[in-house]
């Protein structure tokens, strides 16, 4: 009878431990988390390249967006008189003048959010196949310790993926007016 007993209790712990293991041991499947790695990786490695610090609000595709492009101080080796933004074909999306600003931002971090402080007035050009942006500042964007931002306010394409844009600068003081490469921000569109 004793060992009947202890056999009676053995199997009813193997069957709780058999009822409980989903509970007690974490699927790894159920993790709704994503984790975004901040890392980005490019076959044909170019010393000339220069890789730019932006921030988008949401990054669904298809989503309603607020996109910063950033230009900081270490980023601009003089005043800007002109900036010309190339912008990837297949970034097929509703860019409009009047959802495109230049302002000086406040850059986020972990207790504060990336936004505006002023908007800076300039004339800004989009070209035909939407491929191109020009912005003429009222007055040159100083060489000093602010951080700007381009700002789109757009629609995401409706395909994921990476798209790279390229930004040119016409500094003040050149006597010749030919742009120089400020560096590129390339965006995830999830």
């Amino acid at each position: 009878m004793l060992c009947k007993q202890k056999k009676f209790i053995k199997n009813i712990k193997i069957f709780t431990l058999l009822l409980f293991a989903p509970i007690l041991i974490p699927i790894p499947s159920l993790n709704l988390n994503e984790a975004k790695a901040a890392l980005e990786f490019q076959w044909d490695s170019n010393p000339n390249y220069k890789r730019l610090k932006w921030f988008q609000k949401n990054s669904e595709k298809g989503a309603r967006n607020t996109i910063f492009y950033f230009l900081r101080p270490f980023d601009r080796k003089a005043g800007l008189l002109k900036i010309n933004m190339k912008i990837p074909k297949n970034f097929k999306s509703t860019l409009k003048k009047e959802k495109i600003t230049l302002c000086q931002v406040k850059i986020g971090g972990f207790d504060t959010r990336t936004k505006c402080i002023n908007n800076i007035p300039a004339d800004i050009e989009i070209n035909e196949e939407k491929t191109s942006l020009d912005i003429f500042p009222y007055s040159p964007i100083p060489a000093n310790k602010d951080s700007y931002a381009i700002v789109f306010k757009v629609f995401n394409p409706r395909k994921a993926g990476l798209y790279q844009f390229h930004s040119f600068g016409q500094l003040i003081g050149k006597k010749n007016p030919v742009s120089s490469y400020l560096g590129s921000w390339t965006i995830v569109i999830d």
